[in-house]
C-alpha cells in the first residue's frame, strides 16, 4: 500500500518533485565540485614539494650558512695563465657548496639513530660555475716612424710618439649548473627519488666512487648529451651513463654524481649539505622533528608542511579560495537547498488538506501520514543526489579535461626552514639553509573525485529529504479530519 501511493503520488506531482530534486541537486554537485577541486589542489602542492625534497622524505636536517667575514669574497673568482701566444683558449670551472653549511657526513648516522627515524641519507649541494673563451693579444704600434721614436729618446721621451696597442680583447662565456651528491646505495630516499632514468640506467650500490653521472633530461638536451657522452668538471672526466625525467614538475638539478665524487670535487671531503629523513610513522613527524632538534644541536630540522607554507603563486591562492570561499559557498548553496526544499515540501502539505484529512477520517494514525510524507521527500532527496552526483562528476571531469596551468612560486622561508633547505633541492636556486631566489614550476590541475567524497554526497541527499520530510510530515500530522470537510466547497 505504501510503495503504491507513493508511486502514485509522486506521478502526479512531477513539476514539484524535480524542482525540489534539483534544489538539493545544485547544492550537492557544488559540494562535489569543491571537494575535488580541493583534492586536486592537494595532490598538486604534493607534487611540487615530492620534486623538491624527494619521494618518502618526511624532512631534512641542515645548518645555516654563517654569516661571510669582514672582507671575505662575495662570490667566485677566476684566474687565468697569460701565454705569449697571440690567441689562447682558457676554460675554468668554479665549484662551489650549495645551500646550507656543510656538515659532517658522520651526523647522518646520529640521525638514523633517533627514535623514530626509519632512514637517513646525506647529500651534497654544488655549484660549478664554468667560464671558457680566449684572449686575442693585441700589437703595439707606435703614431711615428721609428726612427724618429729612437731620435726623441724612445718611449716616453720628449714629445715623440708613444705606442699603443690595437686589437686584441677577450671573448668569454659563463655556464652555471647544478650538481648533487648522491648515496648511491639508498638511492629510494634523497635527489634522485623523483628522477625516472628514461634512458641508460642509474647507480649501482658498487659505484660509490665511480665517474659515472646521471644528467636530467632538460640539462641533457641543452648539451646534446647521450648515454655514454664524457663530460668535464674541473679536469675530472665523467661519462654519463643514465638520462633521467623528473617525475612531475621540473627538476632543479642538472647532474647527479656518486656522494664521494662530488666531495671531491667541492673540496668538502666527508661533508653534507642536506641529511634527508624519512619516519617509521608519518603521523609523528613533529615528534621526531623535536627529538632531532633537541639531540643534534645547530641544526634546523624541517617538515613538509613547513616548506608548504612558502607556496604562493597562483597554485597558492586556488588553494585558498577553493579551502575558504570555495567550502563556505557549497555550505551556504547546501543550507539553502535544504530550506527551500523543505518550505516546498512544507507548502505541497498545505496543499494537501483534504487528501490527508480524509486519510486520517479513514483511520490512518499521524504516525503513517508522517511516513508518507518523509518516504515521498526521501525519494526526492535520492534523485536530487543523483542528479548532484552527475553534475558534479560532470564538473570534475571538465576541470581535469582542462587541466588549467597553476604556478607554484616557493620563496625563502629564512634561514634554515624549509623554504631553504629543501627549496632549491640540491643544487637548487639558493639550496638548503638559504634561498636566494624564487623558484617556479608549473603544474596542470586535476580534480579527482573519490569514494568519500561521493559517499559525503550521499549522506547529503538523504539528510536533505530527511529535513524536507520531518518538517512536511510534523504539519501533515497535526492536521485533522475537520480540515478535510472545511476545505469542501
Amino acid at each position: 500500500m505504501f510503495g503504491i501511493y507513493l508511486r502514485r503520488e509522486l506521478s502526479r506531482r512531477k513539476k514539484a518533485a524535480l524542482v525540489i530534486a534539483m534544489g538539493l541537486a545544485l547544492g550537492i554537485a557544488l559540494v562535489i565540485t569543491v571537494n575535488s577541486v580541493s583534492a586536486g589542489m592537494t595532490q598538486a602542492q604534493d607534487k611540487v614539494l615530492k620534486s623538491l625534497y624527494g619521494l618518502g622524505t618526511d624532512m631534512t636536517v641542515t645548518k645555516a650558512q654563517s654569516a661571510p667575514k669582514a672582507g671575505g669574497s662575495q662570490g667566485p673568482d677566476f684566474k687565468f695563465d697569460a701565454k705569449s701566444s697571440g690567441k689562447t683558449s682558457q676554460s675554468s670551472d668554479r665549484v662551489m657548496t650549495q645551500g646550507g653549511q656543510a656538515l659532517k657526513s658522520s651526523l647522518v648516522e646520529k640521525v638514523a639513530a633517533q627514535k623514530g627515524v626509519a632512514s637517513a641519507v646525506g647529500a651534497l649541494s654544488l655549484n660549478v660555475t664554468k667560464v671558457d673563451g680566449s684572449f686575442t693579444q693585441g700589437k703595439a704600434k707606435s703614431s711615428t716612424s721609428s726612427g724618429s721614436s729612437q731620435q726623441q729618446g724612445g718611449p716616453g721621451g720628449g714629445s715623440g710618439g708613444q705606442p699603443q696597442v690595437q686589437g686584441g680583447g677577450a671573448d668569454f662565456n659563463v655556464n652555471s649548473y647544478s650538481v648533487a651528491g648522491v648515496d648511491v646505495t639508498d638511492q629510494a630516499l634523497g635527489p634522485l627519488a623523483t628522477m625516472k632514468v628514461t634512458s641508460g640506467k642509474t647507480f649501482t650500490s658498487a659505484q660509490t666512487d665511480a665517474k659515472a653521472a646521471v644528467v636530467s633530461k632538460s640539462y641533457a638536451k641543452e648539451k646534446k648529451y647521450k648515454v655514454g657522452s664524457p663530460f668535464k668538471i674541473s679536469g675530472t672526466t665523467f661519462t654519463v651513463i643514465g638520462i633521467a625525467t623528473p617525475d612531475s614538475s621540473e627538476s632543479t638539478t642538472d647532474v647527479y654524481l656518486p656522494l664521494k665524487q662530488a666531495q671531491s670535487l667541492g673540496d668538502a671531503k666527508n661533508k653534507v649539505t642536506t641529511i634527508y629523513v624519512k619516519a617509521t610513522d608519518s603521523k609523528q613527524i613533529s615528534t621526531v622533528k623535536k627529538t632531532i632538534r633537541s639531540n643534534i644541536s645547530g641544526t634546523t630540522v624541517t617538515t613538509s608542511s613547513d616548506l608548504a607554507s612558502t607556496v604562493s603563486g597562483s597554485l597558492s591562492t586556488a588553494s585558498n579560495l577553493a579551502g575558504s570561499v570555495g567550502k563556505w559557498l557549497s555550505i551556504t548553496v547546501l543550507v539553502a537547498a535544504f530550506l527551500v526544499a523543505a518550505l516546498l515540501t512544507s507548502s505541497a502539505v498545505s496543499r494537501r488538506v483534504r487528501e490527508f484529512g480524509t486519510l486520517k477520517a479513514l483511520g490512518w494514525p499521524s504516525r503513517k501520514v508522517t511516513r508518507q510524507v518523509v518516504g515521498e521527500s526521501m525519494v526526492n532527496g535520492l534523485i536530487g543526489g543523483g542528479l548532484g552526483i552527475a553534475l558534479g562528476l560532470a564538473a570534475a571531469y571538465t576541470v581535469t579535461a582542462i587541466s588549467p596551468k597553476l604556478q607554484a612560486e616557493l620563496g625563502s622561508s629564512g634561514g634554515g626552514g624549509m623554504g631553504g633547505g629543501m627549496g632549491g633541492g640540491p643544487g637548487g636556486p639558493g639550496g638548503p639553509g638559504q634561498q636566494a631566489t624564487k623558484n617556479t614550476l608549473e603544474i596542470a590541475l586535476t580534480a579527482p573525485v573519490s569514494l568519500t567524497t561521493i559517499a559525503l554526497a550521499v549522506g547529503l541527499a538523504v539528510a536533505g529529504g530527511l529535513i524536507a520530510g520531518a518538517m512536511g510530515g510534523w504539519r501533515a500530522s497535526r492536521m485533522r479530519p475537520a480540515d478535510a470537510l472545511r476545505s469542501v466547497s
